[in-house]
């Protein structure tokens, strides 16, 4: 029987008391913020995490390395590495092996003992290879479906889709979509295409899809859906991930997606232009605003037994709604007056373009020339030019980004708003799943300190010197945009004089 809502006590995390789990992706970002969350506010036995082996690191090396992240910082306070070590089952395997890349006695622990299983793991990459995309986003997502049909225990496979995979839906909602192309024939092509062929015509196998990503995660979403005949399974369809509000750490990311990445380049002088609607919007959803979410849906899934909801919106804009303009003011405020970022190349600023031939232009200004010079000097003084390169990937990145920056849409959440009001006060703390208490330029300015802090590795004994540099820079910004526009200037005045009255005196 169901506690009382007015009783205080918490039921989300007693029920996954003793339960063990699959996690897929549990070295990604949202996979790290799971594992946190299920040991820190859960009562869970033990994780099972499927781990490759990468970059000549063993799968129970890289558990090591998740457990060395500064999210566990607290945790590891609180309970001690070894508790955390011990908590954790390694299955060493990858998505993209036929089998998961299992071994036999792996794959009969997990059969016999798991009993809920998320699948994170995913190439974010929007301009992926096809071929990769389709192995890991969608036969990946296929062999795990296989796997959990022979767990003996399983109460729930949750997939970890994504709200923008029906990009041709402006009003997404909380239900199947058709898939742009049936997976199982998709998955055999590419099997059996090879690679060079499968690139060239990459464009016409996406249609009007924009990119890999879309395409392949909505191929993952149709085989879950179809697999809810046979098994039982949650759909969670998150927006743009972005860092922590506030737990366990404020501003804590671990990547250079989305805004972040665009914060970073901002903040530091380098990104001057952008192309895009600015008073459109992306919505955003911190990371531990997700994984609490996560938690409630399997809690009202499991727990609550209510099977008739299992496709989830994760988003915040139906709440709080940030245009890409706002973005790029509340950067440039915070980063000029408060948070400033190390060795910034130019003092930020820059503005937001309403059409390309604009930005293209302030591009070839702004980002190109400086660029060149910069990157002609470093190479005379014998240092590695870089600018150029870094350039050349943010215009790539820019391509990516330009079709979400310049269409809107919007996301119907019934299912999350009901699960509010199904929680108690204690569970609204532990599990905050809404928009209460959240200030944009407070959340925002933690965003470029965790920047600061976990991506770029600058210490806050550093901001002093940050803040007497940032101000060289603007003074150095005014001197040089008076002698830029001066001497414009001048030589249109010189060229108006020698052509009106140079003839008359």
């Amino acid at each position: 029987m169901d506690v009382d809502l007015h009783d205080g006590k918490d039921r989300i995390g007693p029920m996954f008391r003793d339960r063990h789990v699959l996690i897929t992706g549990g070295t990604g970002f949202m996979g790290k913020a799971l594992i946190e969350k299920l040991m820190r506010c859960t009562e869970i036995g033990k994780i099972y995490l499927l781990i490759r082996i990468k970059k000549g690191k063993s799968p129970k090396q890289r558990l090591e390395d998740i457990f060395a992240n500064p999210i566990f910082g607290k945790l590891i306070e609180l309970r001690g590495l070894d508790s955390l070590l011990a908590q954790c089952v390694v299955i060493g395997g990858d998505v993209t092996e036929l089998g998961l890349g299992i071994s036999a006695e792996d794959r009969k622990l997990v059969t016999d003992n798991v009993s809920i299983i998320y699948h994170c793991a995913a190439t974010i990459r929007f301009d992926e290879l096809l071929k990769k995309a389709v192995m890991l986003n969608t036969r990946g997502t296929k062999l795990m479906l296989d796997l959990a049909k022979e767990c003996k225990k399983l109460d729930m496979f949750g997939y970890v889709s994504t709200s923008y995979c029906h990009l041709n839906e402006k009003l997404l909602l909380e239900k199947p979509y058709p898939p742009p192309a049936d997976p199982h024939k998709v998955i055999k092509a590419i099997e059996w295409l090879e690679d060079d062929v499968v690139d060239g015509i990459t464009s016409k196998i996406l249609g009007s899809c924009p990119n890999t990503y879309a395409y392949t995660k909505a191929l993952g979403e149709a085989l879950v859906i179809e697999a809810m005949k046979d098994i039982p399974a949650v759909v969670f369809r998150p927006s743009i991930v972005v860092p922590t509000w506030r737990e366990p750490i404020s501003g804590w990311t671990d990547n250079i997606n989305g805004p972040v990445g665009l914060l970073i380049g901002a903040g530091k002088g380098v990104i001057r232009s952008m192309y895009c609607d600015a008073s459109g919007y992306g919505d955003y959803l911190p990371v531990d605003f997700g994984v609490s979410a996560i938690c409630v849906c399997t809690w009202n899934y499991v727990g609550q037994k209510d099977y008739a909801r299992n496709i989830y919106h994760l988003v915040s804009s139906a709440e709080i709604r940030v245009s890409w303009e706002g973005v790029a003011e509340l950067g440039k405020s915070i980063t000029h007056n408060k948070v400033p970022l190390n060795g910034v190349a130019w003092y930020p600023g820059g503005t937001i373009k309403k059409y390309r031939w604009q930005h293209n232009l302030a591009a070839f200004f702004y980002h190109w020339i400086p660029a060149v010079l910069i990157d002609c000097l470093l190479y005379v003084l014998g240092y590695k030019p870089i600018l150029c390169r870094v350039h050349r990937r943010i215009a790539k990145g820019f391509e990516v980004l330009e079709y979400y920056a310049n269409n809107q849409w919007d996301f119907d959440n019934a299912a999350i708003l009901y699960l509010r009001t199904k929680m108690n006060a204690e569970e609204k703390v532990k599990f905050k799943i809404d928009a209460a208490g959240v200030v944009i330029n407070e959340y925002f300015e933690n965003c470029i300190w965790g920047a600061r802090r976990f991506i770029l590795n600058e210490s806050d004994d550093t901001l002093p010197a940050a803040k007497r540099h940032m101000k060289v820079m603007w003074f150095v910004n005014i001197v040089t945009t008076i002698l830029f526009y001066g001497a414009i200037l001048y030589y249109l005045g010189l060229w108006i004089y020698n052509r009106v009255f140079a003839s008359v005196f």
